[in-house]
């Protein structure tokens, strides 16, 4: 609980106002309780033993008065402590939303989508029970025990003495269900990230599943998913429904025995009847604030395990971070032994280009030749492992990575459509200008079918653009990358869902737009870099060889085996 409490400090500092004031909430609500025990003393031994009217005239108000005091506190308390929480928990998810996508794509490669859902939704969800709900209470809790501890007390130190010493023997119990608690808890918030994983592929690939008729086979590993997650639900279920049990039957015995003495001290005239029934009524009352407490102290093993969860994220730092260089332009790039390394698998090897502005590269090879290896670098998905890469004669990791990009345009063969208009997904992180939007759309040849559409460039796309097709998809795609205007533009494949008309009028295009910017092409089809100045054929990591489309014909039998492999 300590841990929970400093965890969150930072944030609660920023409440001064609103902490203050559901603090006073708070004070009202003890108060009040303390107060409403107290009433019970002057109505049994003023009104109904010495039948003093004028203190029953009296009586009425002050019960209203405390139960209002403490009506209106628990208002206060209640809505402060709820804003508070439900603030904190929209800045964490904020600043963790924004910490993920700063991360290395490395990081975001090797986790699961459903994984990282899960902590930013469910994860977070717990923590925003203990920042609204559970450290509220335990705070009211802990004031309620303590003013009603003290009241007791001074009613009468005796017989609290008994009450004081047998309950603090439930304490060792409960420890041992804490513990168990946050075990369950972690292994349950692990199981519902698997869980969340499996949805989020189910969805992802349906298409491939009803292709296959596969959905019995992913029911089969969803249902077993989800009996785990059931199980280790009801270990935790079965764990924290034992905490009230055991806090009642040490209860029940140290009310028993506080009666037993407090009866005999009535009988025997050490006590007025007021004073005993006060004592009771506020030796009940201080057993529901012990018994919430230690309920408290059990869930905050849940929202512990899911606090180190999430700042297991927080705690991943990004390898590639900015430089303090702003790239205006692009005039060169250069390769200078540069060699990848995906752990203990070797992507690239001693690569050595020299690549200039108005010239087309066009890069071939097998599937994971390098190719896509070589382009990831120069967009810094990853950093190479040796050697450098140059940029107008800087490294390129002096530049700073928002200049970078605006710099370079990158489509590849996946295609990523926002669920937004067709103008938004095209000026996608910049201002809308509605004309450079059709001219784009017109660069990628998208024009004839947007301009067809009832609400043309204004008309919405659905998730993942699934209300085009493939083709027009990868055209919105290439349009976003022309809207940039870049210096550097790299095709990875991107072309390949296109009919062969559209492909050969879009590669026109480009032609015509190659001497202002770099072009690099991954290339399927190997009649569309006919015209590349230079071609790149990748095996296993190396350049096997360079040139023209004619000199590698002639040269390179490993061009040679490709262009007769696709022919094929």
């Amino acid at each position: 609980m300590k841990k929970l409490f400093f965890y969150f400090l930072p944030y609660l500092s920023e409440y001064k106002r609103e902490f203050f004031l559901a603090f006073l909430g708070m004070v009202s609500v003890a108060v009040g309780t303390a107060g409403s025990a107290h009433l019970l003393k002057p109505v049994l031994d003023e009104v109904f033993i010495a039948k003093d009217r004028d203190m029953l005239r009296l009586i009425p108000f002050a019960i209203i008065g405390v139960f209002f005091l403490k009506s209106a506190g628990k208002y206060v308390q209640t809505y402060y402590t709820i804003y508070i929480g439900n603030d904190i928990v929209r800045k964490i998810r904020n600043t963790l939303s924004e910490h993920l996508m700063y991360q290395d794509m490395a990081y975001l490669n090797r986790m699961r989508n459903g994984e990282l859902l899960s902590r930013t939704t469910n994860d977070i969800a717990r923590i925003q029970n203990v920042v609204s709900s559970l450290l509220p209470n335990t705070m009211i809790n802990a004031m309620l025990i303590v003013t009603l501890t003290g009241y007791v007390i001074w009613q009468s130190p005796k017989l609290a003495f008994y009450f004081l010493v047998v309950m603090p023997l439930a304490l060792l119990p409960l420890q041992i269900l804490a513990k168990r608690m946050k075990k369950y808890s972690i292994r349950s918030q692990e199981s519902n990230a698997d869980l969340t994983a499996r949805l989020t592929e189910i969805f992802n690939n349906i298409e491939i599943i009803k292709s296959n008729s596969s959905q019995q086979y992913e029911q089969k590993k969803f249902t077993d998913e989800n009996m785990n997650f059931f199980r280790l639900s009801m270990k935790q279920s079965k764990t924290n429904a034992m905490v009230s049990p055991v806090l009642e039957f040490f209860g029940s015995i140290a009310i028993a025995v506080a009666i037993y003495i407090g009866a005999n001290e009535v009988i025997d005239g050490q006590m007025t009847v007021g004073s005993f029934f006060a004592f009771v009524t506020a030796l009940f009352m201080l057993y529901d604030p012990i018994k919430k407490l230690s309920s408290v102290h059990n869930q905050m093993q849940d929202a512990l395990a899911a606090t180190e969860r999430i700042e297991e994220l927080f705690a991943q730092k990004p390898v590639i971070v900015s430089g303090a260089k702003v790239l205006d332009h692009v005039e060169a790039i250069k390769f200078d032994d540069v060699s990848l390394s995906y752990g203990d698998k070797t992507a690239l090897s001693h690569i050595n280009i020299e690549a200039h502005k108005g010239k087309v590269y066009a890069l071939v090879g097998d599937s994971g030749a390098g190719k896509s290896s070589l382009v990831n670098l120069l967009v810094r998905f990853y950093d190479a492992t040796s050697g450098t890469i140059y940029v107008n004669e800087h490294d390129i990791r002096d530049y700073t990575l928002p200049s970078l990009h605006r710099k370079i345009a990158f489509v590849t063969q996946r295609i990523f459509i926002f669920q937004d208009t067709i103008a938004k997904n095209v000026a996608y992180g910049e201002q809308v200008d509605a004309k450079k939007v059709e001219i784009a759309l017109k660069k990628a040849h998208a024009w004839e079918f947007v301009s067809k559409l009832p609400e043309g460039i204004e008309t919405p796309l659905d998730e993942f653009g699934v209300n085009l097709s493939g083709g027009q998809r990868q055209r919105i795609a290439l349009a976003r990358a022309l809207y940039k205007e870049p210096d550097v533009l790299i095709l990875d494949e991107a072309t390949s869902a296109l009919d062969n008309k559209s492909e050969q009028a879009i590669q026109n295009a480009l032609e015509g737009l190659k001497c202002d910017m770099i072009t690099f092409i991954v290339a399927h089809r190997l009649s569309t870099i006919e015209h590349a100045d230079e071609i790149l054929v990748f095996q296993e990591g190396t350049i096997e060889s360079r040139g023209t489309y004619t000199e590698l014909l002639e040269t390179s039998k490993a061009f040679q085996k490709l262009a007769k492999k696709k022919q094929n």
